[in-house]
Parts: C-alpha cells; sequence; structure tokens
C-alpha cells in the first residue's frame, strides 16, 4: 500500500511539474523557491520509491527466513525506513545544492543536471543491490525447500512451495530490480544516450502498471474475491427480479379477482 502511496505521488507530482513548470518559460527564468520546493518534493517521492521497493524485499526476505520477528515492531521499522529516510537525503541535497552550489547550479528550477545528484545515487544503488541479495536469498530458501527429500506417502514438494518459487521470479518489478543499470546515465552526446532515455521511461512508467497486473490482477484470491462480489450481486439482482414478478404477478391476480 505504502509503495504504491508513493508510485501515485510521484507520478502526480512529475505530471504536475510537466504542467506547471516546463511549460511557462518565466518560471523558469525566475527558479522562484516555489518550483523548487516542487523540485525537491518530486525528488523526495522518487526517493521513497525506491525506499519502498527495498521495504519490500525487506520484508519478504525477514518473513521467509525469521519467523519469530514481531511484524507490528518490523512494520513500525519499516515505515520509519520507507517515509524518513529518503528525507534525510533530500534535506541534504537541497542545503548543498542551495548553498554550496556555483550559480550555475540553481537556475532553471534546479532543472539542470548537478554533480549533487549524486547525493540519490547511493541510496538508489544501495536499495538496488540489497535488493538482488535479497532475491538470490529468497530464492536460495525456496530451492532448499524444493529439494528436500519426499514426505513418507513420496509426495514431492507442496503445491505451496512451487508457487511461491514461481512468484519469487515475478518479484523483479516489485523490487525494482530493472533499475539497477538506470543511476549509471551516460553523459550527453553517448552514442548509448538514447538508448538509456527509452529503457528509463518505458521501466519508470510501466512499473506500476506491471506490479498492479501482476500481483493485484492476476492474483488468484483477488480473482476469487470478484468472482465472489459478482456472484453475489449477480444472484441479489436475480432475487430481486424474482421478487418483483411475484409482486406483479400477485397484483394481476388481486385486479382479476
Amino acid at each position: 500500500m505504502n509503495l504504491f502511496v508513493s508510485f501515485a505521488c510521484n507520478n502526480s507530482l512529475w505530471l504536475l511539474w510537466y504542467r506547471l513548470v516546463l511549460t511557462d518559460l518565466d518560471l523558469l527564468k525566475e527558479s522562484g523557491a516555489g518550483c523548487i520546493t516542487l523540485h525537491l518534493v518530486l525528488h523526495y517521492f522518487l526517493l521513497t520509491n525506491y525506499s519502498w521497493m527495498l521495504c519490500e524485499g525487506f520484508y519478504l526476505h525477514t518473513v521467509l527466513v525469521s519467523a519469530f520477528v514481531s511484524e507490528k515492531k518490523l512494520l513500525k521499522w519499516l515505515l520509519a525506513l520507507g517515509w524518513g529516510s529518503p528525507a534525510f537525503f533530500i534535506v541534504l541535497y537541497g542545503f548543498l545544492r542551495g548553498y554550496a552550489s556555483p550559480s550555475n547550479d540553481t537556475i532553471e528550477c534546479w532543472m539542470n543536471d548537478s554533480s549533487f545528484n549524486k547525493v540519490f545515487v547511493g541510496p538508489v544503488c544501495i536499495s538496488m543491490l540489497l535488493n538482488l541479495v535479497f532475491l538470490f536469498n529468497i530464492m536460495r530458501v525456496l530451492l532448499l525447500k524444493l529439494k528436500a527429500p519426499a514426505g513418507p506417502h513420496g509426495a514431492g514438494p507442496s503445491r505451496t512451495i512451487l508457487q511461491a518459487f514461481r512468484a519469487t521470479l515475478l518479484l523483479v518489478p516489485l523490487l525494482g530490480l530493472q533499475y539497477i543499470l538506470t543511476p549509471f546515465r551516460p553523459g550527453n552526446g553517448h552514442p548509448y544516450e538514447r538508448t538509456y532515455e527509452t529503457m528509463l521511461a518505458c521501466t519508470s512508467s510501466f512499473q506500476g502498471l506491471f506490479v498492479a497486473v501482476l500481483f493485484c490482477f492476476l492474483n488468484g484470491e483477488v480473482i476469487a474475491q470478484v468472482k465472489r462480489k459478482w456472484r453475489t450481486v449477480f444472484l441479489r439482482t436475480r432475487a430481486n427480479s424474482y421478487t418483483a414478478t411475484q409482486v406483479s404477478v400477485s397484483t394481476l391476480t388481486d385486479l382479476r379477482v
């Protein structure tokens, strides 16, 4: 839920940025406090995307590997990590770029690239690498369970374990591992600059869609609940229709009498 909130806020702010800032040349020239604040808030939610993807990986890894962990305490720590750690880096970035950067770094609402953008690269790389480690360890644990000896009746690995292993392979978009190369942006005029921009646009724009489709709309429990809901609505509609028909028939009978 927190991951999707960060996705929604980040994408909404990008739309706001393109709509209000990039189309107003006077605002870009003035580089006022409003557009700079929008820049900082936008990048805060950009970092929350990565921090919550890290929280997803850490939560799944902890639940699978450590069975005796208080879920309430774990969620409290994850909330602090997911929403609090990006704030620290944003404050550091804003201070460095606002007070320690040359004048050409504070123009055009900070839209131009700056050497202080490296403040974002560090936590993003750490988040991706940790999620990669979590994914490998999750797969290792599941493979050990898959290779466990058969039960007394000769049964192989349970269907639940097989489903868990298949779900692990689908964790790539949830953990954002497709971003593992995106922090290393090629320089201007580089032969792979256009390829990088295309890949970044696709991964950034469709990650929420992929996660929603894989983990929500294709989820067996979600599909079962939707079917149950529609079945209930359909049966209720038929029941109401049947009752209305009975009332109509009774009314016609009374009128005839």
